[in-house]
């Protein structure tokens, strides 16, 4: 990647499997945030800020796991 110069890779992004399952989207939001960590001390160093993750059904659960975008198109157009 240190050859395209013209890319800025600022976090990681993932969309939860859409289930009620609390536990599971925990899980899968939480891993997410371990993999930003690990890829910031190996390769990024601490550059990259943004963990986007939660949509409508449960982005109120991906910002209690550290989300800093989410994206909420259906609450909106409902």
């Amino acid at each position: 990647m240190q050859n395209l110069k013209n890319l800025n890779i600022i976090g990681v992004m993932t969309m939860a499997p859409f289930t009620d399952d609390e536990k599971i989207l925990r899980m899968v939001f939480s891993e997410l945030r371990k993999i930003k960590g690990e890829l910031n001390k190996e390769y990024f160093n601490n550059n990259l800020t943004e963990l986007s993750m939660g949509m409508s059904n449960d982005y109120k659960i991906a910002l209690q796991e550290g989300s800093t975008f989410i994206r909420v198109g259906t609450k909106i157009f409902k």
